[in-house]
């Protein structure tokens, strides 16, 4: 039960660790394809930022979708919610993945941290309590030893 509870909450960290990467990436490439890409194609018709940043921008969205899907999944919002929609369309609105990459990581991806943390986190408290009696018996032991005259002062 432990072992899954600590790759339960390794997935967790990765899947959130992917979103947020995808998140700042596509986020940046969009805001270079659409305030210097686009402006450049209108007004000078150089098409160059337009055709690399916009096919970088395309293929990275697709990566984006699929880490935003997965990490939905994993904080358990539910499929068809307003929420998940936002988060899978933020990529398609410049700087819109900044604010609901903050907005999912208030509202989801703490609480969501924070519970599958709890289990390893009430099981490293049980071992240091475990730990601390086990500290305070042997102290006690030896403490009644020398008071018997047995421990290491007596000669």
């Amino acid at each position: 039960m432990r072992a899954e509870a600590l790759r339960t909450e390794a997935a967790l960290r990765l899947s959130v660790r992917c979103y947020r990467v995808m998140a700042y990436v596509t986020g940046v490439v969009l805001i270079v394809l659409c305030f210097v890409g686009i402006p450049l194609q209108v007004f000078a018709h150089n098409l160059v930022v337009v055709r690399y940043v916009g096919t970088a921008h395309g293929f990275l969205y697709i990566v984006y979708i699929v880490a935003a899907f997965v990490m939905t999944r994993m904080v358990r919002m539910k499929v068809a919610s307003p929420g998940t929609v936002i988060v899978l369309a933020a990529g398609t609105i410049p700087v819109l993945t900044f604010v609901v990459e903050r907005w999912v990581s208030r509202k989801y991806i703490d609480p969501a941290l924070a519970a599958a943390a709890a289990p390893r986190q009430a099981a490293q408290a049980q071992g240091q309590a475990q730990a601390q009696g086990q500290a305070q018996g042997s102290g006690q032991a030896q403490g009644h030893a020398q008071r018997a005259g047995r421990g290491p002062g007596a000669a």
